[in-house]
This record gives C-alpha cells, sequence and structure tokens, in this order.
C-alpha cells in the first residue's frame, strides 16, 4: 500500500515535497501581488459601475415592488451565472487548463478549451430554453409570497433575461483561459463592459418604451441586460486570439480533461454558490415582508461585494493558477505559505472595510440611493440590512482563497460537505432571527453573514488538519494587529458620526458626501499609521508597492 502525504496527489512523494526535494520545487512560486492589484483596479471599476446601475435603477424605479421584480428576474440567471460559470465552471476549468498546460504543453490545453467551449455552449442553450419555458414555475418558487401583477411582471422580464445565463458562461469561460495563461486585466475588465451596457442600452431603451420609466420602461432595462453579456463576452475575445487560441466546434467530449472538470463541477455547483443560494432563499423569505425587501437587500450586498471584489475576488483568481501550480510541481511547502499568506492578505483588506461599513452604513446608503424615487425611509432599511451584511465579508474574503486551494488538492467533496451545512444553517438562522425575533430584513443579512464565517471556520479547520500546519499562530498575531489597528479607524468614524456627520439626515448631498468623503480617508490614514506602527508585515509590503509604483510614474 502507498501512503500518500496529506493534500499530496497520487504519485508524488512525501520526499519531494520538503526541504530535501529537488530543486525545482525549491524555486516556487509566488503570490503575484501586482497581477492581484491588477485585478483589483479592474474589479474597481466594475465594482464602480454595477453600484452605478444600481443607483441610476434605484432613482428612476424607486425602492418598492417595482424593483423587487426586476431584482428577483435578474437574479434567476444570475443565480445560474454562479452556479455554472463564474462559480464552478471558471473555477474547475483553471484548475484543469493549468495542468494541462503544465503536463501536456499548449496545444493540449487548447484542444481541451474546444471541447469544453462546445459543450458549454450546447449545455447553457439547452438551459436557456428550459428557464424561459418554466419561468412561471422558477418565480412561484422562489417569490411565492408575490402578488398575482408582481409575479407575471416577473415571469415576463426573467425570459427576457434567461439567455444572459449563456452569454456570460462563454465570457467566463473565456475569462479562465486567460487567468489560467496568467492574463488577468482584460478578464477582471470585461464585466465593467457588462455594466456599461446595460446601463446605457437598459436607460435608452426603458426611455424610448416609457418616458415616465414605469412598468414598460423595466422590459428596456431587461433587453439592456442582456447586451452587456454581450459586450462582456466580445471584449476579452481579441485578447485571447493574440494568445493563439481558435475556436473549432469540437464534439470529442470523452476526454480525460472534460471528466476532470465534469468531476470537479459537481462538487462546485454546491460549494461555491452557497452565498448565492443562500442570498436566493433570503428572496423567498424577503418575498412576504412586502414591496422593497428584496431590493434593499440587494443594494446592501452589492455594497458589500465592493470589497468583497476589490479583495477577495482578486486574491481568489490570482491564487487559483498558482495554487494549482504548486500542487504539481509537488511543492507542499510553498502551498502551504502561499495559502496562508493569501488569507492574511484578505483579512487584512477586508477588517477595516468590515468597520467603515458597520459604523457608517447609514450615511452611505442616504449619499448613493436617496435620490429621485428613492425614499429615506428605504433607504435605512437598506442601511439596517448593509450592517448586519458586513458581519460576514472577512469570511466571504478568505473563502475566495480557501476554497480555491481545495480544488487544487482535488479535495472537492469537503467543500460541498460544507456548503450542505451552511445551507441549512442560513435556513435555521433565518426563521429565528427574521421570524422567531422579528428583526424582519435586518434578520436574514445577518444570517448570511453568520453562515459566511461559520463556512470558513470549518474549512480552515479541516485544510490545516489535511495540511498539518497553516501558519496558524502567524495568522493569529496578525489579526491581533489588525484588530488594534481598526481600534484607530473606530474612533475617528465614531468621531465623525458625532461631530460633522451628526445631522447628515438633514444635511444636502454635496456638503453630506464630502464630510463622509473626509470621513473614510482619515479612518483609511488611520488605520494605515496604526497598522505600521505596530509592524504589520502583509501592510508594510502592499504600501511598499504602492510607494515603488509612485515613484516609477
Amino acid at each position: 500500500m502507498v501512503t500518500e502525504a496529506p493534500g499530496v496527489p497520487a504519485g508524488q512523494s512525501q520526499q519531494s515535497l520538503g526541504p530535501a526535494g529537488p530543486p525545482a520545487a525549491e524555486r516556487a512560486e509566488r503570490l503575484d501581488t501586482k497581477a492581484a492589484g491588477v485585478v483589483t483596479v479592474a474589479v474597481l471599476c466594475s465594482r464602480v459601475l454595477g453600484l452605478i446601475r444600481d443607483l441610476v435603477t434605484a432613482a428612476l424605479f424607486g425602492g418598492g415592488g417595482l424593483m423587487d421584480a426586476f431584482t428577483v428576474a435578474f437574479r434567476l440567471p444570475n443565480l445560474l451565472r454562479d452556479l455554472f460559470a463564474e462559480g464552478a465552471l471558471s473555477t474547475a476549468f483553471v484548475t484543469t487548463f493549468s495542468k494541462t498546460v503544465a503536463r501536456g504543453g499548449e496545444e493540449a490545453a487548447w484542444r481541451l478549451a474546444n471541447k469544453v467551449a462546445t459543450l458549454t455552449a450546447m449545455a447553457l442553450a439547452l438551459i436557456c430554453i428550459a428557464g424561459i419555458v418554466f419561468s412561471p414555475q422558477l418565480v412561484a418558487g422562489f417569490a411565492p409570497y408575490f402578488s398575482p401583477r408582481k409575479a407575471a411582471l416577473t415571469v415576463t422580464l426573467t425570459r427576457i433575461m434567461f439567455p444572459f445565463i449563456l452569454l456570460v458562461s462563454l465570457a467566463a469561460l473565456v475569462m479562465g483561459m486567460l487567468n489560467a495563461r496568467n492574463v488577468f486585466g482584460v478578464p477582471a475588465i470585461a464585466s465593467s463592459f457588462f455594466n456599461i451596457g446595460s446601463i446605457t442600452g437598459g436607460v435608452l431603451l426603458g426611455y424610448w418604451l416609457d418616458p415616465h420609466f414605469g412598468v414598460r420602461a423595466l422590459v428596456g432595462l431587461a433587453i439592456g441586460t442582456l447586451l452587456g453579456g454581450a459586450m462582456q463576452f466580445g471584449v476579452q475575445l481579441p485578447r485571447l486570439m493574440q494568445l493563439g487560441y481558435r475556436f473549432r466546434p469540437d464534439f470529442h467530449w470523452r476526454d480525460p480533461g472534460i471528466n476532470a472538470i465534469l468531476a470537479l463541477m459537481g462538487p462546485s455547483v454546491i460549494a461555491a454558490s452557497t452565498t448565492q443560494v443562500n442570498v436566493l432563499i433570503n428572496s423567498v423569505f424577503a418575498s412576504g415582508l412586502g414591496n422593497g425587501p428584496i431590493f434593499w437587500l440587494s443594494i446592501a450586498f452589492r455594497l458589500v461585494q465592493l470589497p468583497l471584489g476589490l479583495f477577495g475576488v482578486a486574491l481568489g483568481t490570482v491564487t487559483l493558477p498558482l495554487l494549482s501550480r504548486l500542487v504539481v510541481a509537488g511543492n507542499l511547502r510553498a502551498f502551504r505559505a502561499e495559502l496562508s499568506r493569501g488569507m492574511r492578505l484578505a483579512f487584512l483588506l477586508t477588517l477595516p472595510a468590515t468597520v467603515g461599513l458597520m459604523m457608517l452604513a447609514g450615511p452611505i446608503i442616504s449619499v448613493l440611493y436617496q435620490h429621485g424615487r428613492f425614499t429615506a425611509p428605504e433607504a435605512a432599511q437598506a442601511a439596517g440590512a448593509l450592517r448586519f451584511y458586513a458581519v460576514g465579508l472577512c469570511g466571504y474574503a478568505a473563502l475566495k482563497v480557501l476554497v480555491n486551494a481545495f480544488y487544487a488538492l482535488d479535495r472537492r467533496k469537503t467543500p460541498m460537505m460544507v456548503s450542505f451545512v451552511a445551507v441549512g444553517l442560513n435556513l435555521l438562522f433565518n426563521w429565528l432571527f427574521t421570524f422567531h425575533l422579528g428583526w424582519g430584513v435586518r434578520g436574514l443579512a445577518f444570517s448570511t453573514g453568520c453562515v459566511a464565517t461559520c463556512n470558513f471556520l470549518v474549512l480552515y479547520a479541516l485544510m490545516r488538519r489535511q495540511l498539518t500546519r497553516l501558519e496558524t499562530r502567524r495568522m493569529f498575531v496578525m489579526l491581533l494587529k489588525v484588530g488594534a489597528a481598526c481600534v484607530a479607524l473606530a474612533v475617528v468614524c465614531w468621531a465623525s458620526v458625532h461631530g460633522w456627520l451628526g445631522q447628515w439626515q438633514h444635511e444636502r448631498f454635496l456638503l453630506k458626501s464630502a464630510e463622509l468623503l473626509l470621513t473614510v480617508i482619515a479612518g483609511g490614514l488611520a488605520f494605515v499609521g496604526a497598522g505600521l506602527a505596530l509592524r504589520i508585515e502583509e501592510l508594510r509590503e502592499l504600501v511598499a508597492i504602492v510607494q515603488r509604483r509612485l515613484t516609477a510614474s
């Protein structure tokens, strides 16, 4: 019997992973912070444009029943995107494609890409047809408490937007190819084109159909979503072709690479999309809380996704190909070090964001959304949801890195099993916080945050057991230092809320915006100053990178 080292693929000995390993294994790759920075900037553009899209639609349509209908209609194909595209398909493809390049060369990897592209296009086309046909049943299942009129509008919008899943899945596949070849900027900025297309096309078509932006204008908004999906896919193709890829339909799907991707995707469909499944469950509960709660939760979650997209997604995108290559090389020591480093960076970047969002939720929502038809009571409800969603921000970000490590080690079933528990916990917490304790929208948001945190803690314990050690002491020390630095940030936020932002509910937009911006800048500087004084190694590294960039420019 051959005994494998923990987390080491069959055929690789423990000796190849330790200090006595070959020189190639010792020359470990490092987490590319430059690439992570590129992705961060690109994702920042996308998140800001996504935020602008929400601001525009909230001002034009308000925060009531119309946007509830649109949010549910978009969420159904968007959930499938997270299940099959940016979640399972992208993760499984990058893992397998990276290993194919390392083992079989570029030509074999492109052949695999053609097989996957052909299979994806055909499978998702069938899913689109089924989604259009069964839209009434989907809406009834995920928004059971909608009125008949509201449900009928949601069905119409769902049927229009369902082909979005095909477009965005192909875009995610192209993104995976580019990421596996260490091209991160173009695919990361592609989602910005989705937002540009959906905003511009949606508003213009909406105005053409209904200048007063009533029910008919929502149809234009839905068509604009399809336009944005097509732009997200198309903008990446030129860069992919520059790398030598040419699409040729390939129906020979009996291939080890295809089998590996499908084997990864099955568990990944559940594990990588737990958050979105829980958000959808929240919609079911929220549909019985009146007009508006679904949209309030959506915009609050959008703001939580801003730092999550900036830091967690960027780190997860860059670490997945790296960790996969380290597994192929048999360098477990470097694998452990880079995984731990990625999680430390995730905590460093999102813990201060958590403090800021919780303490400044009211002014943030008011500045961003309280315009046009979006009223002050609706803004207050969304701010409450934002505070409670922020509880899980650190867990979300660290999971982006940690889950990829399980996939790289081919331990795909572990996140899947934990996800089953997470969905069950979410149902329990929703009932407890929302109905039993009567917290309403805030209870749904708090449930999601608690589940993300629990999910991370369980997976961290399992990964530590898998690798025997995971630099836990070093991470704990860093967390203590980051927590201490966040105290300085919290003091600045508290002083601002009780000082110059004390009357933000009654102030004009420009004055309120300026005060909020100054608070964010002052709080950020306070955190960085305290962190440098506490000698947080990862923070000093990031500051040094920024200084080098500024000097070079």
